[in-house]
């Protein structure tokens, strides 16, 4: 489904789902900006676009910080052209108990995975009005569903992103913009490894209906999907990719 012609930003693009799909949408001819805390991998997956002949760039930048973005922004519209695909990925997640959170810490996850996407939509947002056609996706978690224990403070914010996505919905529905997230699960990825031990990955794939956890490309698969031309109709849409292990 061909986006040439599109300039996407997708954040935290320089590892796991991120790196994915920054390379299927440069694959489907989108002009690519990585966005990425970690300038080293940022690197490494425009390279790989442009590798494979694709255009991309990579940009240094902590989404929680209004004027970084504003100036990511900038620098994307002025190498690669107007914004009008943003996939807010970019996440941090630690396993700690809810009476072990402090204040601090639920300060900082909050800050990262809700605000950050709130000041990326805030800034990048303008471009896909002017141009009457824009795509969101927000990459939120199946943990929203199923909770998840010693993981409250990311669920509440992955909850919140979930809630957003369909505020901004409805909001910009007459504006041909559509926003809809894609809440992964047990994707093999190198934050599912930090946060699992190898005997409790194994017996998390034995326990999921697939018998396997999925792969970063099956949620740029969807991304990909929602927002092409194909998905003019899917708003305010919750597209879970998770091999069956819940179905809602």
């Amino acid at each position: 489904m061909s986006l040439t012609g599109k300039v996407a930003v997708i954040t935290g693009g320089g590892s796991g789902i991120g790196r994915a799909t920054c390379l299927q949408i440069a694959n489907d001819g989108a002009a690519v900006a990585v966005w990425d805390w970690n300038e080293p991998g940022a690197k490494e997956t425009v390279d790989m676009i442009t590798k494979a002949g694709g255009r991309a760039i990579a940009v240094k930048v902590d989404v929680s910080s209004a004027e970084q973005v504003a100036a990511a922004a900038q620098r994307t519209r002025k190498d690669l052209g107007p914004i009008t695909i943003l996939v807010n990925n970019a996440a941090i997640n630690y396993l700690i108990s809810f009476l072990d959170i402090t204040e601090a810490q639920w300060d900082e996850m909050m800050k990262v995975n809700l605000k950050g996407p709130y000041i990326c939509v805030r800034t990048v947002i303008q471009d896909m009005l002017d141009a009457k056609w824009g795509r969101i996706v927000n990459i939120t978690s199946s943990s929203t569903q199923l909770g998840a224990s010693r993981m409250a403070h990311y669920v509440a914010s992955k909850g919140g992103l979930s809630g957003f996505t369909k505020a901004l919905a409805s909001e910009f529905a007459r504006s041909g913009i559509t926003v809809n997230n894609v809440p992964p699960n047990f994707i093999e990825t190198p934050l599912l490894r930090k946060t699992t031990t190898p005997e409790s990955h194994k017996a998390a794939a034995e326990k999921s209906m697939m018998g396997h956890p999925g792969q970063p490309e099956d949620i740029a698969a969807a991304v990909s999907y929602l927002c092409s031309v194909a998905a003019k109709h899917i708003n305010g849409h919750t597209l879970g990719v998770n091999g069956g292990n819940y179905m809602c």
